[in-house]
């Protein structure tokens, strides 16, 4: 996906350095975007390996989210993804899924002056009863009641009765919890829009790892889309993405000081291999500028000092840089199974088609 490689290329090429709460440092761009035409086909990455297990891993991810769950007991048999955020029991402190389709309303006595909210009998709205052992006057081991709002269903049935509404908005993000969660939403509210007969999505996310977690996420998103307009008589049309802080992580202790150090250096190269090329070429496509992102890849391994033992693999430079030489192959399609999105299932959805580069090895900063 040539979008990707040109998201690759300009935060390495623009971006600033920037040390973070993980320890590993990262060449971060400000306000990145880039825009997909899922007529084109589906866009899973072909400059890396997306298939078997990291397909498997992202489409349980999916189901999960729309399953509105709060806790990853289920999904931990199937991928590891979330574990290390999760507590002894699965729980999450935050949950994608969980505002998804049961985003919290305030009881009657909570509702500041002038509120408006729905009441019990609103046809997305849902009263849970949960368990209370934190010491509260229901006392322990009783039950309390909660409204939630399905902002899922209320997309489904909205584009069936008003598909021109520009209240689309599904969102992730809880300002109190995110103040205290272990790691609030990145990607936390994604729009839908309609034009003509297309149905297009907007996500933003706070905070994007480029060489890991964006492949993800656009993967994620685009099937979402494509299943909801399935289910509601429309095309999948654009699906767009803007990522605040898109960052990619460059190693910790001497290694990420060494890209502090150099950053003008390794930028002033990538920016004499950009001049090399063809404005009208794909990047990969283009044999000086390929051959150009192998020769500063080959400069930051000969120069960089060699990774803290125990973070290898976190600097994820030069094998976004290998990406970079190789041209994207033709997207895959997907075929989704036509049931209800909430009787979806892993068994429903098809990756056809699809033919990628060689794996690469990128460690997760925690």
């Amino acid at each position: 996906m040539q979008q990707y490689l040109d998201l690759v290329a300009g935060v390495l090429g623009e971006g600033t350095y920037k040390p973070n709460r993980t320890g590993v440092d990262t060449i971060a761009g400000f306000s990145r975007h880039y825009e997909v035409d899922l007529q084109e086909g589906y866009p899973l990455l072909t400059t890396k390996q997306m298939d078997g297990f990291r397909w498997n891993s992202m489409l349980h991810e999916v189901l999960w989210y729309l399953s509105g769950q709060e806790h990853i007991r289920e999904l931990r048999e199937e991928t590891g993804i979330w574990n290390d955020w999760a507590d002894e029991d699965g729980h999450l402190d935050t949950a994608y899924g969980r505002f998804w389709r049961r985003y919290p309303i305030p009881e009657a006595g909570q509702q500041l002056p002038g509120e408006s909210w729905p009441d019990d009998a609103h046809r997305w709205v849902s009263v849970e009863e949960v368990e209370t052992d934190d010491g509260t006057d229901a006392g322990e081991g009783s039950t309390t009641e909660r409204r939630v709002f399905d902002q899922i269903q209320y997309v489904l049935d909205s584009l069936e009765e008003n598909p021109n509404t520009r209240r689309l908005v599904v969102n992730a993000w809880h300002p109190a919890n995110a103040a205290v969660s272990t790691l609030p939403p990145c990607h936390y509210t994604f729009v839908f829009n309609v034009q003509g007969d297309r149905l297009n999505c907007h996500l933003t996310q706070r905070s994007g790892d480029v060489a890991l977690g964006i492949p993800f996420n656009v993967a994620a998103y685009s099937l979402l889309t494509e299943a909801i307009a399935q289910r509601t008589g429309f095309e999948p049309g654009t699906f767009s993405h803007t990522i605040v802080d898109a960052h990619v992580y460059c190693g910790s202790g001497d290694r990420g000081a060494w890209y502090q150090e150099n950053l003008e250096e390794l930028q002033e190269r990538l920016a004499a291999v950009e001049a090399r090329g063809d404005p009208e070429e794909p990047r990969g496509a283009d044999r000086q500028v390929s051959e150009g992102y192998r020769e500063v890849r080959e400069w930051i391994l000969r120069n960089a000092p060699d990774e803290a033992e125990g973070d290898e693999g976190s600097d994820h430079v030069p094998e976004l840089l290998t990406q970079l030489t190789r041209e994207p192959r033709e997207r895959p399609e997907i075929e989704i199974a036509d049931v209800p999105l909430d009787e979806l299932t892993f068994e429903d959805i098809e990756l056809r088609n699809y033919g990628a580069h060689p794996g690469l090895s990128f460690a997760v900063a925690e």
